[in-house]
Parts: C-alpha cells; structure tokens; sequence
C-alpha cells in the first residue's frame, strides 16, 4: 500500500482546524486537512461568542465584510434564574465599542473559514474519514479502502469525540456527565437584540439570535434528565424546556456527554487543538474563543519546532494551561452554583444589584480580562456578602 507524506496533517474541519490550516499555510507549511463531512451539515456545536472571538477572526484574516455576513450583533446576555431578578451581561459593550457580542450562522462561519485555508494554500480534503491514528500515520478510511497518511506533524482538531485523542490514549471521561440538544426555530418578530440564558432544575437554555431570522437552541441537561430523555425522546423534552414555541428550522442535534477531557495535549509529533484539547462548559467557556485562541498558540508552537528553536511541542501544552487553567476553575465554580439553584440565586441577586461585580463576571466569562478577576479577594467579598 502506497503511502502519501504530508508536512502537517489536520485532522478536522471546524474553526480550530481550519484555523490552524490557515496561519500554517501563510507560513509556507505544508498542510493537509482532512474532514470528515463531504459538505457541511448542521449538527451540535456552538453559535454565540463574545467580541473576544470577533477578534480572534479579525487577527486571522477574516474580512469584515465576511463577518457581518456571518455574524449577528448580540447587545447582551440576559441572565434568567428561578427566585432571582433578571440581569445582563454586556459582554464590554457599553454604547462605545464597534465589535460585541454576535450569533454565528456557523454553516457560514465554518465554510469561509475553509475557503480562507484553501486561499492560504492548505488542501483541504472533504469526506476523508479518519478511522485511527498511530503517529505519523494517519489511517483514512474503512478496511477495504483504506489509505495511509503519513504527516510530520498531526493535529488533532475533531472536536469533542476526537478519533486522535482516543487513539492516542489520551482521552478521559468528562468531569460533568451532560447531554446537549441543539437547534433552530424562526426567531419571533419581537425579540430585541439580547441572547438569554433561562435556567431551569437540572440545565440551562441559552436562546441566541443567528442570520437568517434564526433562533438557536442550546439545552444543557444533567443527570436528573436522562430517563426522560430515554423515555420521551429529544424532541419531547425540548418542546418541554424551549419557552418560544417558535418553528424549528432543523433537526434536533445532540453530544452525550458534553464535554471532553485529555490528559496530555501534546506528544512527540501530535498535538490537539480546539474542542478535542478538552471542553469544559457551554455557560463559561467560550468554546469559539478557545478553539481559535488554540490554533494561533498550536501555530506558534509547530512553526517553532519546524523551524529548529524548539526541540519538541511541550510548549503547547504549558501555553494551553497558562492561557485557560484560571478560566476552568471559575467555570467549575460557576457549575458548581448552578447545580445548587439556592446558592445560584443567591449570587445571582447580588449580580443583578451591583454593576461593578456584574461587569467583572461579563468580562470574565467573555475572555476580555484574565479570569483571575474572578477570583480576586474584592470580588469574591462583593459576590458573597449580604
């Protein structure tokens, strides 16, 4: 069997991976992206970021032009808990800023992100299922057509189920055991320009306007919520949650469990990017901001070693847990007041009543100021005194 050798092999197309493609391939790099999806299809990923991510697309070449096409302004995030006042987060945005928070069409976001890569001059090579990788093998489809990849260097950008992560080994059960049920229905005439984020026992519901006089869907479910969902199915639980009543676009899309956890990010000649270095939480992680925050510091590491100024990509992983290891504390705080409606309502009344506490937690949770600010001993004092 013939063996094709690549410098970089990419494995996934989402944000992170086309992202990676790009800047690589600006750099002069060698670079195959492999996708799985002969085109692009609807299915469970993430749609509203704060300006953070805005600009991370800013500083990756995305046109303005592009953006507005595919992105539509959000002026906050209203805040929705049982025996607590409603409050917002402004994600900055106090009148002055020209970027805010936005709602992706991410069929757009996604395919002009891999039109950039082709135009940087990646391959990118669609329909190219990866069965299994063994560095620096690249395994691509079934038994009987299987083809053999050899890459330099891998990256692992193929989100939350990572075939790179679990062949590798480096794969682990979630910390939080969740399942997430997304889609779209026709937004309501008269529904403003803020997202909402209801909480309800045992999850959340973020509501976000998208183009195309769209509404996604985001519901976030624990534990207390499978047998129902067994029992009734997804589309009756989340006709039984979503307050809009609205038409549904598309089909119910769904990731069981949630989140993703890896015990290493990087390796000899592998390194994971995106969703598939861990993903954490939907309410605090930004995951468009990780994912393409990833890409620039993955850039970084790969064009370092290539390069001969670093002698392996360890890099990667002290970059990874220098930018993120404060963020997923606060948001394995945030969890934990959440999975404790009394304790959240209690902060949440505090929030909703004091604008510095509720600016800082915006900032925070929006990647706009280190996540340290959070756990400040002032703020702390402002978060939990009567």
């Amino acid at each position: 069997m013939s063996v094709e050798r690549r410098e970089v092999v990419i494995v996934g197309g989402g944000p992170a991976g086309a992202a990676t493609a790009i800047r690589l391939a600006r750099a002069g790099r060698d670079v195959l992206l492999l996708e799985r999806a002969p085109a692009w299809r609807w299915r469970a990923c993430g749609v509203f970021a704060s300006p953070a991510a805005v600009h991370e697309l800013q500083r990756l070449g995305l046109s303005a032009e592009t953006i507005e096409e595919v992105a539509l302004p959000i002026q906050a995030m209203r805040v929705e808990a049982p025996h607590a006042p409603p409050f917002r987060l402004m994600y900055g945005n106090d009148g002055s800023r020209r970027v805010t928070a936005v709602g992706f069409d991410r069929d757009g976001l996604d395919e002009a992100l891999l039109g950039l890569a082709t135009l940087a001059g990646a391959e990118v090579r669609r329909g190219a299922a990866v069965r299994d990788v063994e560095p620096p093998v690249v395994r691509v489809g079934a038994d009987s057509v299987e083809r053999r990849i050899e890459g330099r260097l891998i990256v692992g950008a193929d989100g939350i189920r990572s075939v790179v992560a679990r062949s590798l080994g480096v794969a682990r059960a979630p910390r939080l055991a969740r399942t997430g049920l997304t889609y779209h229905v026709q937004r309501p005439a008269d529904w403003g320009d803020d997202a909402r984020m209801l909480l309800i026992p045992g999850g959340y519901c973020g509501l976000a306007p998208v183009p195309g006089g769209r509404l996604n869907v985001g519901i976030v479910l624990d534990g207390r919520w499978r047998t129902r969902l067994r029992r009734a199915g997804a589309q009756a639980v989340a006709a039984l949650i979503d307050p809009t009543g609205a038409t549904r676009c598309d089909r119910i899309e769904g990731a069981a469990p949630i989140g993703h956890r890896v015990d290493r990010r990087a390796g000899p000649n592998w390194l994971l990017a995106g969703d598939a270095a861990g993903f954490l939480d939907p309410f605090t992680g930004e995951g468009l901001h990780r994912a393409l925050v990833s890409a620039r510091l993955a850039t970084l590491t790969i064009e370092a070693l290539l390069l001969g100024q670093a002698a392996d990509l360890s890099g990667y992983e002290r970059a990874m847990r220098g930018r993120f290891a404060t963020k997923d504390a606060v948001s394995l705080i945030v969890q934990a007041f959440l999975a404790r409606p009394s304790l959240f309502a209690y902060a949440a009344r505090r929030i909703a009543t004091r604008d510095a506490l509720r600016e800082t937690m915006s900032a925070v949770i929006g990647d706009l100021v280190p996540a340290s600010r959070a756990l400040e001993p002032r703020f702390l004092a402002a978060l939990l005194r009567p």
